[in-house]
């Protein structure tokens, strides 16, 4: 079976920036084994929806834009960037479909905000600790995690990693209050900051990470572990219908 996985265009505004970030998403999941479905961000509500009916799981990307505050009932910071509309709809189409029909998600950066705020979680809209958080795509190493033992993230560290993994790093956001269900699987030691969430579920494979594991995937045993186990995930989906999940939800 060829594994599916939707991933909208990271802006709706940057066509350059879609062109310099998007390939390394589709590199590490040709390299787990699954075909990447790229959800255009300007097309029809219907089209997107029959794109969704062919695929496994869903894939969502970083991004230069933050979520709007007014999602989670604030008034914009000053460091706080514009919102991008068109990704947002076409993430909430993306979310709607995963959770309604359990497909296995992963949510990167700009997506792992994006996510908890679609549960009902809050965000921090400018980081200011002792960390850098945003050292950018050049640093493949920019801080260690601590990743909580037990969880899901904990389970995919390959044996004789260090227990703190050093992550790249490259966002001034992160979640404030974890959305419902989602449990915090990963922090910065030095300052707290929420570095990873996932679904409190035992069937529903949901995991959310504030670094990019697709820029360290040949050089990470973590990061393939990632996409590993999301596409694994997805291989292993099986169609459910909508009152089922609702009811077991």
């Amino acid at each position: 079976m060829t594994v599916r996985i939707a991933i909208p265009e990271p802006t709706g505004c940057d066509p350059a920036y879609n062109q310099r970030s998007l390939p390394p998403y589709l590199l590490a999941l040709r390299a787990a084994g699954a075909l990447p479905v790229v959800v255009p961000l300007h097309e029809r509500q219907d089209r997107v929806a029959r794109l969704l009916a062919g695929v496994h799981g869903i894939l969502l990307p970083g991004s230069r834009y933050d979520v709007d505050p007014q999602r989670y009932g604030e008034d914009p910071a000053p460091e706080c960037s514009e919102p991008d509309p068109v990704r947002t709809a076409v993430d909430e189409l993306l979310l709607q479909d995963a959770f309604n029909l359990y497909k296995p998600i992963l949510a990167i950066c700009h997506g792992a905000q994006t996510l908890n705020v679609w549960c009902d979680g809050s965000l921090i809209q400018d980081l200011k600790t002792t960390v850098n958080h945003k050292p950018g795509r050049e640093v493949a190493e920019a801080h260690p995690v601590r990743i909580v033992p037990g969880t899901l993230l904990a389970a995919l560290v390959p044996a004789g990693e260090p227990g703190e993994p050093l992550v790249n790093s490259s966002h001034h956001q992160a979640i404030r209050v974890p959305g419902d269900n989602l449990l915090v699987s990963a922090v910065s030691p030095a300052d707290g900051v929420t570095e990873a969430v996932e679904l409190d579920s035992g069937d529903h494979f949901v995991l959310a990470v504030q670094w990019h594991p697709e820029r360290t995937y040949t050089a990470s045993g973590l990061s393939r572990a990632i996409f590993a186990a999301f596409v694994e995930a997805a291989e292993a989906w099986q169609p459910r219908r909508i009152e089922e999940s609702v009811a077991s939800a």
